[in-house]
C-alpha cells in the first residue's frame, strides 16, 4: 500500500526530522515489556494519523521480515508432540472454514458487484492467513495495485479490531486456553494478530494458536493452484511461505536438542518483542488515506465474512468440539 502519509496528518506542518524522532521513540518504547501487543498497535495507529510515518516506503517489507523472523523464534518455545496434537485438532476446522469462507466470499462479491479479483483476495485473506495469503494470491490472479491495496486494507483494519475484541470475548465466555487458541487461529486473519491476541490470553493459547495458524497457512499452496485454474492463469509464480519450515525446525531443535532448549526462553522472549514491534508497524501503516481507499462494499464483504467465520467457529468450538 504505497500511500503518501503527508496528506493524511492532523498536524501536517511537522517536519521530517521531528516525525522521525517521534516514530523512533515510540518504536523503541515497544521494546519494553510494559507495552502489550494491542497497545503497540494503538501507538502505531496514533503515529500514522497524527504525526505521520516517515519511513512508510519501507514499512511493508520491514513488517513481513520481522513477522517471519519472530514467528520462527516462537518455534523455540514449542514442543513437537504438543504441536502435532494441536494441528490435528484444528485440521477439520481448517478445511471446512476455508471452503465455506471462500464460497461465501464469492457469492458476496457477486451480490455487492465488487471487482472479482478484489473480492477473491479478500475471501482468501479471510479464509487462510490475511496479508500473507493476499501476497501469495495477488500475482497468481495478476491483480493491480489498487485491487491488492483494497484487500490488504480490509484485512488489516479487521485485524486491528480483532486484537482488542477477541481476548475480551474469550474472557467473557470463560474460554479455555486451548479453545481460545484454536478460535484465534481460525477466525483472525493475519498471523501477527493471531499471535498477539493469543499471547495476551496465555502461554497455552499462544502455542495452540501459532501451530494451527501456521498449519493453516500451508493451504495457500492448494488454494493458489486452484485459483490459477479458476482465473485461467498458467504463467504466474506461486509464493510459498518457506519460513514455516524454519518454524518447524525450531520446534524440533527445542524438543530434541537440550543445548537449544536451554537458551530457548531467551529466544522466545526476543520473538515476542519482535511481534510487538511488528504490530506497531502494522498500525503505523494504517493512515487515513489507506482507510479511505478501502471503500464501503469491500469493507462490508470483509466484515460479513469475518463475522461468519468468527461466530461459526466459536459455536463449533464451544458446542461441538
Amino acid at each position: 500500500m504505497k500511500t503518501n502519509s503527508v496528506n493524511t496528518l492532523i498536524f501536517p506542518k511537522i517536519n521530517t526530522t521531528v516525525q522521525q524522532i517521534i516514530f523512533v521513540l515510540l518504536l523503541l518504547l515497544c521494546l519494553f515489556p510494559v507495552i502489550s501487543s494491542p497497545i503497540a498497535l494503538l501507538l502505531g495507529l496514533i503515529v500514522a494519523n497524527l504525526s505521520g510515518h516517515p519511513f512508510l516506503h519501507l514499512n511493508h517489507k520491514a513488517t513481513n521480515i520481522l513477522l517471519q523472523v519472530s514467528v520462527v523464534g516462537l518455534g523455540f518455545g514449542m514442543n513437537v508432540h504438543s504441536a502435532v496434537a494441536a494441528g490435528k485438532e484444528g485440521f477439520l476446522f481448517t478445511i471446512g472454514s476455508i471452503i465455506a469462507t471462500i464460497a461465501l466470499g464469492t457469492l458476496l462479491g457477486k451480490w455487492f458487484n465488487i471487482q472479482k479479483k478484489t473480492s477473491h483476495l479478500i475471501s482468501c485473506g479471510t479464509a487462510i492467513c490475511g496479508g500473507s495469503a493476499i501476497a501469495a494470491i495477488a500475482p497468481v490472479i495478476q491483480s493491480n495495485e489498487k485491487q491488492t491495496s483494497v484487500a490488504l486494507g480490509v484485512i488489516f483494519i479487521l485485524n486491528s479490531i480483532a486484537l482488542f475484541v477477541f481476548p475480551a470475548v474469550g474472557h467473557w465466555l470463560n474460554m479455555s486456553q486451548n479453545d481460545f487458541g484454536l478460535w484465534c487461529a481460525i477466525a483472525i486473519h493475519d498471523t501477527s494478530s493471531v499471535v498477539g491476541a493469543a499471547n495476551k490470553y496465555g502461554a497455552e493459547a499462544l502455542q495452540v494458536a501459532t501451530t494451527v495458524k501456521l498449519a493453516r497457512a500451508l493451504w495457500i499452496i492448494p488454494v493458489a493452484l486452484i485459483t490459477a485454474v479458476a482465473f485461467k492463469n498458467k504463467t504466474s509464480k506461486l509464493k510459498i511461505p518457506y519460513f514455516i519450515g524454519l518454524f518447524i525446525l525450531a520446534m524440533v531443535c527445542n524438543t530434541y536438542f537440550s543445548p537449544v532448549a536451554s537458551v530457548a526462553p531467551h529466544l522466545v522472549s526476543i520473538a515476542k518483542t519482535g511481534l510487538t514491534v511488528t504490530l506497531f508497524l502494522i498500525g503505523a501503516g494504517l493512515n487515513r488515506s489507506v482507510l479511505k481507499s478501502v471503500g464501503l462494499l469491500p469493507l462490508l464483504q470483509g466484515v460479513l465474512l469475518w463475522g461468519f467465520i468468527a461466530v461459526g467457529t466459536l459455536i463449533s468450538i464451544l458446542y461441538f468440539n
